[in-house]
């Protein structure tokens, strides 16, 4: 399998998952909330491609299912977990927002996951594991004092950290117009730190850019603050969308899938398409089957 034929089959793979979610939320089989990652796919895939799983640590946010498979590849656990499973990455306690398996973590109140990374990285320096700490966090998290104290740390002390901010425009319902000030990626490079800047749903042009990032990151030991610019197609959490619909659909001609599904063969494109609705499927009927957390 090439490497766009995987990317294609990652981000496939977390579309469909999410949608699935969104199903079975109006079902009411999921415990708690649930927010989505669909139309972000290339975010995560072309990032988390360059980090090691068995060395490096991933921090995500509320909206944690794109890097939680595309770090662990683990769907029955997280579809456990948000099903109030026994099977589940935190045996069904911790809910869509609140995962945590080997390196990967994440946690719902945006503005806290950025300290605790920033003291991860320092622990990781102190240890001398060689990881890169990566902490995915969104244009909302843009109003918080805390990420530009951690900024001043991680570049006062070199830390290892890769801050990635997903600029998808809106901090739940409220667009960023209104909400951010001035520029994103001068709010890295005025702490010293080197910074990059992409404006594209290419899961190529990302994992490039990305590449170069973590690349930095492990070769100096020093932080990095990646903007991309992106789009979620969904609402912010189930039904909560006041959004503009012709907005969606002008950015839907965009969508990661159908530039990398473009470039493919049709006949490949078939097969990881009915590979992935085919995994997708027995990863329901098993979460499904398996005994409800505390039962």
């Amino acid at each position: 399998m090439t490497l766009l034929e995987r990317q294609y089959e990652q981000m496939l793979t977390i579309r469909r998952f999410e949608e699935t979610l969104l199903r079975l939320f109006s079902e009411g089989k999921l415990t708690g909330t649930t927010h989505t990652y669909i139309g972000q796919e290339a975010d995560a895939v072309g990032v988390i491609a360059h980090l090691d799983p068995e060395r490096d640590v991933v921090f995500s946010n509320h909206r944690c299912h794109g890097h939680y498979i595309a770090f662990t590849g683990d769907l029955f656990g997280l579809l456990s977990e948000v099903m109030g499973r026994s099977t589940g990455t935190c045996g069904g306690k911790g809910g869509s927002q609140h995962l945590h398996r080997g390196n990967f973590y994440s946690n719902g109140v945006q503005g806290s996951i950025v300290p605790v990374s920033t003291g991860i990285a320092l622990a990781e320096k102190e240890k001398g594991t060689g990881a890169v700490t990566t902490v995915f966090v969104g244009d909302g998290t843009l109003g918080q004092g805390a990420l530009y104290e951690c900024l001043n740390m991680a570049s006062l002390w070199s830390l290892p950290l890769l801050v990635v901010v997903e600029n998808n425009h809106y901090a739940q319902t409220t667009p960023r117009h209104l909400a951010v000030a001035g520029d994103i990626r001068a709010r890295g490079a005025a702490f010293g730190i080197e910074t990059d800047e992409l404006d594209s749903t290419d899961v190529e042009e990302i994992h490039s850019a990305a590449q170069r990032a973590v690349d930095h990151v492990r070769t100096t030991g020093r932080p990095f603050f990646l903007v991309l610019h992106t789009y979620r197609f969904s609402p912010h959490s189930k039904g909560d969308d006041f959004r503009d619909p012709e907005e969606i659909a002008q950015r839907r001609a965009h969508d990661p899938l159908l530039v990398a599904g473009a470039r493919l063969d049709g006949d490949v494109r078939a097969r990881i398409d009915e590979a992935v609705e085919r995994l997708i499927a027995e990863t329901v009927e098993a979460a499904e089957a398996a005994p409800v957390a505390g039962a």
